[in-house]
């Protein structure tokens, strides 16, 4: 496990050890392959998903409510004794294809009750049927809706895989807007450079048990035409990155998408951001949605509270 924060080291907590890692790691390669796959079509894959995700184990006195912002549907986690102001805004993933706000209930939950906040998940629009830029434009409207009910002092900024993607996109907008930025930015095994070709590191494409390269061609396909894969509002990895706030990046050393996860860091610590970046050994894509049944994801969900404490401060 590796950490880069400039002035500034981190020594995430990891809990007891819930489930054997070997025994997780069969459970999401049959997930991978029974709800992502290429052949199928989005709809199918999408009902299989959310099948999959129907039971999720939360802290108890959890509250999940549904609200509009700007348009955009939303559902809101809140454990007991959240504050209203401290947000967190999480874009969940699934090739901006497949997802719901299902799929990270749970991680939104327990990091509500460890962080004290509440976790407002967007259920923006998904391709093909939506291709680009209809999901970044509703996660613009979420964000700039959060930014002004709460302030950007209150708000951090998250996403897992794609929805790491999303948010650091949104994020990008809100700055070269010269808008006001929130306060945070945690990106989880996220997805960056659309064009990066992923059968390029064959012994990651081996180990990451979730993820395959023709899977995440297809969802790049659907999302966005090829020729804008460089655009920096579809691949955020090939922007400039000065100006940023705060960064927390997690991510899996048997990952496929690992690798824009450090090349990220590395851009944004060149730029001057402050920038927290963890890679757990041996786990698997966006492992760290798994908390209370994997000691890792465990330690990854209090590195994200410690993160949201520390940036919004008395929020």
């Amino acid at each position: 496990m590796t950490s880069r924060r400039p002035g500034r080291t981190s020594a995430p907590r990891t809990g007891g050890l819930r489930l054997p890692p070997a025994l997780m790691r069969v459970g999401v390669r049959q997930l991978g392959r029974h709800a992502l796959d290429p052949g199928l079509p989005w709809q199918r894959q999408r009902q299989r998903l959310d099948r999959l995700m129907r039971v999720s184990l939360l802290p108890r006195g959890t509250t999940i409510a549904e609200s509009v912002l700007n348009g955009v549907r939303t559902e809101v986690v809140a454990a007991r004794g959240a504050r209203p102001g401290r947000t967190v805004v999480h874009f969940h993933g699934g090739g901006y294809c497949v997802g719901s706000a299902r799929m990270v209930r749970a991680w939104a939950a327990h990091l509500s009750a460890q962080a004290a906040c509440r976790v407002v998940v967007p259920e923006y629009r998904l391709a093909p049927e939506h291709a680009h830029p209809a999901a970044l434009d509703d996660a613009h409207r979420v964000l700039s809706a959060l930014i002004s009910e709460v302030g950007p002092a209150s708000i951090v900024a998250s996403g897992d895989s794609a929805g790491g993607g999303l948010a650091l996109s949104a994020v990008l907008a809100l700055r070269d807007g010269s808008a006001e930025l929130p306060a945070g930015c945690i990106l989880m095994s996220p997805w960056l450079d659309l064009s990066s070709d992923r059968l390029a590191v064959p012994e990651l494409v081996r180990r990451d048990v979730l993820l395959s390269p023709r899977w995440l061609r297809a969802c790049a396909i659907a999302y966005a035409h090829p020729s804008t894969w460089a655009d920096p509002s579809v691949s955020p990895l090939l922007a400039g990155h000065s100006g940023l706030p705060p960064l927390l990046i997690q991510a899996g050393s048997d990952d496929l998408l690992a690798p824009d996860a450090g090349r990220l860091a590395a851009s944004a610590s060149a730029a001057g951001v402050d920038v927290t970046y963890t890679r757990w050994p041996r786990m698997w894509h966006d492992f760290a949605l798994q908390p209370g049944l994997l000691a890792a994801a465990d330690g990854a969900l209090s590195q994200a509270a410690w993160f949201v404490e520390a940036v919004t401060g008395g929020s």
